[in-house]
């Protein structure tokens, strides 16, 4: 029986031997499976750390677009407001000029009438101014008559006063207050 249990023994090791190299075999085949599982995670899982920070700076820029649209159409409303306002003051500045032109019409218009009238005021002065003349002239041709006649009153007053006074003196009366030229 020691010899039978020897065998025996023999065969459970071979059979052992055999077992733990199919078990070593399987376990070798699951441990390189598990080592390409493990690697192939560490790639995934790379991976979606890439993507993840690609995700983040997509986010990141998609969060700057929408702050530029924001600040894009902000700036569209103020710009549509400004043109409005530009455009209500270009149709205001229009209409003033409008305003201005019929104004400088009628202002032209009004000078023209008024050079008219100043030419005849003007025409009016020229004759009045020579009817004037000849007023001045025959005023003057009078003033120089009245001188005339004048200093004929003033002879003719002295002599009739030389005369009176000789006429009193002749009759021997006080002599009488000589009369006054005019």
């Amino acid at each position: 029986m020691n010899r039978s249990l020897t065998w025996i023994n023999l065969a459970g090791v071979v059979a052992l031997a055999v077992l733990c190299t199919f078990q070593w075999r399987a376990n070798r085949a699951l441990n390189l499976d598990v080592n390409a599982l493990q690697q192939t995670g560490q790639a995934q899982a790379a991976r979606l750390a890439e993507q993840d920070k690609a995700l983040a700076g997509l986010a990141s820029d998609l969060d700057s677009f929408r702050g530029q649209i924001t600040r894009a159409h902000a700036e569209l409303r103020e710009t549509a407001v400004k043109l409005q306002a530009a455009e209500a003051a270009a149709a205001q500045l229009s209409a003033e000029r409008e305003q201005l032109r019929e104004s400088v019409a009628r202002w032209t218009a009004a000078v023209q009438v008024r050079d008219e009238r100043i030419a005849e005021a003007n025409h009016r002065i020229r004759e009045v101014g020579g009817r004037l003349k000849e007023a001045v002239e025959k005023f003057n041709e009078l003033a120089t008559r009245y001188t005339e006649r004048t200093h004929q009153l003033n002879e003719l007053t002295t002599r009739y006063n030389e005369t009176v006074e000789q006429l009193n003196q002749a009759r021997g009366a006080k002599p009488a207050e000589p009369a006054k030229a005019s």
